[in-house]
């Protein structure tokens, strides 16, 4: 396909020791000889491929130094977009940064769109959409185990997996195919057991992946963790604590967290996005009355719940009340200051947590913060992650198309067994293959491939 180059800068926007700015495109070696100057004077045209060159940006309108620079000449196919590419290496300032990419823009690149060097990569046939996909979750990642199954997935092993799925699947409409078209022939005899043999593989194949989907989805996403707990029962410290860093106002005054805090922590390589919420109770004070709404907003749209007890205070109907409220949910008790007098009833915290998980801390002394990491883990991947191992699909539009393509080759597999002909049934294989092939962009529109790379950013 035919294109236009594009440029943006490819590194965060800040101060830093350099910062890049990319340039994809026909033109790009062309554009970038026009403002680059180098000692020897030689044009860019006439350098090798996958070189890198020290010289200076001049403006050709005025002769004026910009910047001085390393360029990275690499021409295309063998490029991340499979056009000529040059990668501008700059002094990371931001006044720095700008004019160079303002002196590509007005030389005749064009400001590139969020994701479309990805996209061109895409569009190029250089990675499939699963793949492109990846890249933003490999950008995105929390932790490393997160890390692992991006870039897994860049790798094209979800890929290579839907590939061999839809070969069968093409297969077994060859064979169909062959029963229609040669109906004299009476080979459905042969047709139907393949056609189911084919379908149950595909079908296990699907059901697999999706067993690995909650978890992969947690990997990708993270585990939305709110801290519950009435006031100063010691939500901040535990945050700080799992933080590790001072991120919340702790002190002995109830109330003192009055908004909710957000903040990333890798437990165990499940990341989670943990919540401090303010305190839930009653209370006449207008600005803390706000806090507890929003805590019992961030309850709602909670994954994991860590309700905060303390040893020191006995069970008021108030923490009978929250153990009501979380009934229903993924949660683990922490009962917290156990530096402190026993005055707490443990055993009836175990009748009303039933079989959920109690873990007793001091977070004053440190004391039980390994304990709660491994219930964390266990509790959603049963103490481990083989991320290396298995193929995790983490993305909501796969599951979501993993699914419907279950139920299509279900109908199929129903069908053919129920002795409908085998030209009816056709139409469910291909259907499934048409919902497998928009995992991977065969037999996606193009309006999708526009929103998915609307959400990277502008220069990857």
């Amino acid at each position: 396909m035919e294109f236009d180059t594009i440029a943006a800068i490819s590194t965060p926007m800040g101060e830093g020791a350099i910062a890049i700015v990319r340039l994809s495109g026909d033109e790009a070696v062309t554009i970038a000889d026009k403002i680059f100057k180098s000692p020897g004077g030689k044009s860019l045209t006439t350098k090798d491929s996958h070189t890198i060159h020290y010289g200076h940006l001049v403006d050709p309108k005025t002769n004026e130094v910009v910047e001085e620079v390393m360029l990275s000449l690499m021409r295309g196919p063998k490029t991340f977009t499979r056009e000529d590419v040059v990668e501008i290496n700059c002094h990371g300032g931001l006044v720095s940064v700008k004019r160079v990419l303002q002196l590509a823009l007005t030389n005749g690149a064009r400001l590139a769109e969020p994701g479309e060097f990805t996209k061109r990569a895409f569009l190029n046939g250089r990675i499939d959409l699963s793949q492109a996909e990846a890249v933003m979750d490999l950008i995105r990642a929390k932790t490393d185990r997160a890390m692992n199954v991006a870039l897994g997935q860049m790798d094209g092993k979800l890929s290579r997996l839907i590939g061999d799925l839809r070969q069968a699947l093409l297969e077994t409409l060859a064979q169909v195919e062959v029963n229609i078209d040669y109906p004299e022939y009476d080979v459905e005899e042969m047709t139907v057991p393949v056609l189911v043999e084919k379908c149950t593989w595909v079908k296990n194949e699907i059901i697999k992946l999706l067993q690995t989907s909650s978890q992969g989805k947690i990997l990708r996403e993270g585990l939305s963790t709110v801290i519950l707990g009435r006031p100063n029962v010691g939500k901040s410290s535990l945050l700080n604590s799992l933080v590790q860093e001072n991120k919340a106002i702790v002190t002995d005054i109830a109330g003192t967290t009055r908004d909710i805090i957000e903040e990333y922590v890798n437990v165990r390589g499940v990341p989670l996005r943990l919540v401090d919420t303010a305190g839930i109770r009653e209370t006449e004070d207008i600005v803390e009355r706000i806090g507890v709404e929003r805590s019992r907003e961030a309850l709602r749209g909670a994954d994991l719940i860590l309700f905060v007890l303390n040893y020191a205070d006995e069970l008021t109907a108030e923490d009978e009340r929250l153990f009501e409220t979380i009934e229903a949910m993924d949660y683990i008790v922490i009962v917290n200051k156990t530096d402190l007098p026993q005055k707490i009833d443990l055993a009836h915290v175990k009748e009303l947590a039933g079989e959920h998980r109690i873990v007793t801390t001091s977070l004053l002394q440190e004391e039980g913060i390994t304990e709660l990491e491994e219930a964390i883990a266990a509790l959603f991947f049963e103490g481990q992650i083989e991320a290396g191992d298995l193929t995790y699909v983490s993305n909501a539009r796969h599951i979501a198309l993993l699914h419907q393509a279950q139920a299509t080759v279900e109908d199929a597999i129903a069908a053919a067994q129920d002795g409908v002909p085998v030209d009816m049934v056709q139409i469910d294989v291909t259907r499934t293959w048409e919902i497998l092939g928009e995992i991977i962009g065969d037999t996606v529109q193009e309006s999708l491939i526009n929103q998915l790379f609307s959400q990277f950013c502008l220069g990857k």
